[in-house]
């Protein structure tokens, strides 16, 4: 009993913040339906990560022991060890994708081909506005209206305009 007065006391004023943060996000995803494969996860993931003394996040003991936490254990496995995770995810977001629209409607297919024609269309601009040639690139990637990718591009091309570039991408 002792331990959960210590966790009550330890909480402070912005984790109750972000408490509400999460609560609205999982109402939002449950009873509006509002991207629920999104918001759901965000939601929890809010309030879990903002829990004291729950292991969640790598924390430093009584004594300066170091306790390992899951969270940073799926990070260093699933992300930066192999990169599995963000796959594994583009292929559920994949398999949830509705086909109906489009096949009930086959002209569609022309605005997946306008986001691959504007990749070209940006990037040739981008280098005759006098950009190089990586961060023409990272800019071209913005014209597939795509955020995460233009922001990965950006990234690992060692592009000069990466906060620009993710603005963009995402307005």
């Amino acid at each position: 009993m002792e331990f959960l007065y210590e966790g009550l006391l330890a909480i402070t004023w912005q984790q109750v913040v972000m408490y509400c943060v999460g609560g609205i996000l999982i109402y939002l995803a449950i009873c509006k339906g509002f991207e629920p494969a999104l918001l759901l996860p965000m939601g929890f993931g809010a309030i879990l990560v903002n829990l004291p003394f729950s292991g969640v996040l790598n924390q430093v003991m009584e004594g300066g022991i170091e306790s390992g936490g899951i969270i940073e254990w799926l990070f260093n496995v699933g992300i930066e060890a192999s990169e599995a995770m963000p796959i594994l995810l583009f292929i559920g977001i994949g398999a949830m994708i509705d086909f109906g629209p489009l096949l009930s409607n086959p002209k569609m297919f022309l605005f997946g081909a306008a986001a691959q024609f504007g990749i070209f269309v940006a990037l040739s601009f981008a280098t005759l506005c006098g950009f190089d040639l990586k961060d023409a690139a990272s800019i071209g990637i913005i014209g597939a209206a795509d955020g995460p990718t233009s922001i990965l591009v950006s990234q690992v091309l060692g592009s000069n305009y990466v906060g620009p570039i993710a603005v963009v991408a995402y307005s």
